[in-house]
């Protein structure tokens, strides 16, 4: 197993002089150039700073780049210009192995896919993350367990994918997302497959494991009931976020 890589700014909160926003982004900007070397601008100067434990819903319509936000937000994606920083330190000046460090150990990503590996059981996903930050198998397990019983799951723990229902898998992508006691959690339609009941379900418990766990939280939905739960509601538009109100049904 590699060593972990020291990154300068993820150490002891104690030791950093000021507390830092979880997860900041400055005049962020995102073009893509099309086959016929037309650009499409996607993001324009968009500008995003989360709190520790503040929960961030971003809406939109299909299409207006609200995934390719959460990619840059979570170094899955670099933009054209403009700056992404988790706890004060910038994505940009990371080496690619200290990038998918951070990925790994200070992001929870949550997709509307799982994403989970088929061929290993519930804890073992779970556990994937912490062996790869170099966490000894010992201890990897025991968190497992400990977030897998967070989620109602402490019967499934050597079920494979295979052997879960929809909710169930998703739950086990919740679990994994909170591994390595994240900075930030990302999420992005995480209930888009589920049917109503257990979307919700799902909402209470990502609403509760990210406050117990102290992450900061930004999800990208359609539905307006789980943006209005959040603690501030954004709306990209234009490839800008601006602040909205939820328009709740009912």
């Amino acid at each position: 197993m590699n060593e972990p890589i020291p990154l300068k700014g993820f150490g002891n909160p104690e030791a950093r002089p000021a507390p830092q926003p979880a997860i900041a982004a400055r005049e962020l900007y995102k073009t893509y150039v099309g086959g016929d070397g037309s650009a499409l601008h996607v993001l324009d100067n968009a500008d995003l700073t989360v709190n520790t434990g503040e929960v961030v819903a971003i809406i939109g319509e299909s299409g207006s780049g609200k995934s390719t936000l959460l990619h840059l937000l979570g170094g899955l994606d670099m933009p054209t210009s403009g700056e992404v920083s988790i706890n004060g330190v910038p994505l940009r000046r990371l080496s690619e192995d200290e990038l998918s460090q951070v990925r790994n150990e200070k992001v929870g990503f949550v997709f509307q896919f799982h994403h989970l590996l088929r061929e290993f059981t519930a804890e073992e996903n779970v556990m994937m993350p912490q062996l790869i930050a170099g966490r000894p198998e010992r201890e990897a397990r025991a968190r497992a367990r400990e977030l897998l019983g967070d989620v109602g799951l402490s019967r499934r723990l050597e079920h494979k994918p295979t052997q879960l229902s929809g909710g169930e898998q998703q739950r086990v992508a919740v679990a994994r997302a909170l591994a390595n006691q994240p900075v930030v959690l990302l999420a992005d339609e995480p209930s888009g497959n589920l049917d109503p009941s257990t979307s919700e379900h799902l909402h209470e418990l990502l609403f509760g494991v990210s406050s117990r766990h102290g992450s900061a939280m930004v999800l990208v939905t359609h539905d307006m009931n789980l943006a209005g739960r959040a603690d501030r509601v954004l709306e990209l538009e234009e490839g800008r976020l601006v602040s909205r109100m939820p328009r709740l049904p009912g």
